[in-house]
């Protein structure tokens, strides 16, 4: 558990007590939010005082932003950052939040001041909403909105250190400059370039209190980059993006622990053939690195050995050489195959995926063979004297007889293949072209012609 600053371990544990005048809740829970969700910590039952006292004589509570909920939801936010969690809250059960009282905690007393002051612009809109018409009512609203973004610019900047500053402050736009400091104006990829240098420049990611926040806060400020901005990216944008975030992130042992694990799953788990790029970046720059506290040296290991695997699979690498024989044991050498193009496909009639994909990757093969000059270097993913008959039957029943369709016996190889080519699932389908370089690989059926189209269409000399 992330340890808290200094001023905090003077008394250890902590104790919040809650009071609620008029309450008839008999229970109460206390909780607080992190990335994309929030956990309950702890619980309290009403004493005999009125309370709802929470306390430990050992744990402590990381920063960040807090509540109190009762069963039915109802929930009520604080903050902890920086002070001993030693603090009494009062308030009266119309209105939890604008009317909560605080003691010990000059980190709350800010945030309640904030949320008074946005219910007194709420109250003060509804008031006006009856009372004009709506072409009236919108220009005051827009006014007032206005009005109430300035209070909170202030507030950031005379209270730049208090939490709820920092949270307020994540969630602030980034708006690239419209001309550079000559007064030039600044190009589209220019502004573009300048929006993923500062993306991160208002998001405290050097804090491990910030991920202790609203969905809105932290994740959805982060995620939203990768999920939406940088969906379809190249692989060195993202990495770029990733890194200025990371480098950050070092200092704040909770941030850099969960992007390190989100995005390496991330990426891992795409469907976009060249992000195995980025997954490959994740585990040797961050995932293998000193800052890595939270996981075994063998599962460092292992998630490194994979990584290694795909970085010589990488589309732009050249594909590792194999040498396997036919059904007549005659020896064939990928990289020696004669063609402009060649499939490399891995796959065994045992896999119910090949048994329905491999007939429509031949059709599409026979049907760009000769236009594009393409062979196949096909290989049966798990030989063994059953599964060879089946292969055998289940070619000869889908007529997969072309002479440049090179069905390969996976038995006995100059390497194992397996490992080579990080055969955990089949089939795997990848495009190499006469230089033997990866030019693309976890090929489907519905992007197998596709891909031919673009790639070898695009290089086809007619």
């Amino acid at each position: 558990m992330l340890a808290l600053p200094a001023q905090a371990r003077k008394k250890q544990g902590y104790e919040i007590t809650l009071s609620i005048n008029h309450g008839k809740d008999t229970m109460m829970f206390m909780g607080h939010y992190f990335a994309k969700g929030n956990s309950i910590i702890d619980t309290a039952l009403r004493d005999r005082k009125g309370r709802f006292v929470f306390e430990s004589k050992t744990d402590t509570l990381a920063p960040g932003l807090y509540f109190f909920a009762n069963p039915e939801g109802k929930y009520v936010e604080f903050v902890v950052y920086h002070e001993p969690p030693f603090f009494n809250f009062v308030t009266d059960e119309e209105d939890w939040t604008t009317n909560m009282k605080v003691k010990g905690s000059p980190e709350n007393d800010f945030f309640y001041r904030f949320h008074r002051i946005d219910a007194d612009y709420a109250k003060d809109l509804d008031d006006k909403y009856f009372s004009m018409d709506s072409v009236e009512f919108m220009a005051y609203k827009r006014k007032r909105l206005l009005s109430l973004d300035s209070v909170k610019i202030g507030m950031i900047e005379e209270n730049p250190s208090r939490f709820l500053s920092k949270m307020m402050l994540a969630t602030k736009e980034v708006y690239p400059p419209i001309v550079d400091e000559k007064g030039d104006t600044l190009s589209e990829a220019q502004r573009r370039d300048y929006y993923l240098e500062h993306y991160f420049d208002n998001i405290a990611l050097e804090d491990d209190a910030i991920i202790r926040t609203p969905k809105k806060v932290f994740y959805d400020q982060v995620m939203s980059l990768y999920n939406e901005y940088l969906k379809y990216a190249p692989p060195s944008v993202i990495e770029h993006s990733i890194d200025i975030m990371m480098e950050r992130a070092k200092k704040a042992p909770t941030v850099f622990q969960y992007l390190t694990l989100t995005l390496t799953q991330k990426y891992l788990q795409s469907n976009v053939m060249v992000y195995d790029e980025v997954y490959v970046h994740m585990v040797k720059n961050y995932f293998a690195s000193d800052y890595n506290f939270w996981s075994t040296p063998s599962n460092i290991e292992q998630e490194l050995m994979r990584a290694t695997k795909w970085e010589r699979l990488l589309v732009g690498k050249e594909a590792p050489e194999l040498i396997l024989f036919d059904t007549l044991h005659n020896p064939h050498s990928l990289h020696a195959l004669p063609y402009k193009w060649k499939l490399l496909v891995f796959w065994s009639p045992n896999c119910g995926h090949c048994k329905h994909i491999i007939p429509t990757v031949y059709q599409v093969f026979e049907k760009y063979q000769a236009k594009y000059d393409i062979g196949a270097f096909t290989i049966l993913s798990d030989p063994d004297d059953k599964t060879r008959a089946e292969w055998r039957k289940f070619m000869k029943d889908h007529n997969m007889t072309s002479p440049t369709w090179l069905s390969l016996d996976g038995g006995e190889a100059n390497v194992d293949w397996h490992d080579v080519y990080d055969i955990t699932t089949t089939p795997q389908i990848y495009l190499i072209d006469e230089d033997n370089i990866i030019q693309a690989k976890h090929l489907g059926e519905s992007s197998v012609e596709k891909v031919i189209q673009a790639i070898c269409g695009n290089g086809n000399n007619e």
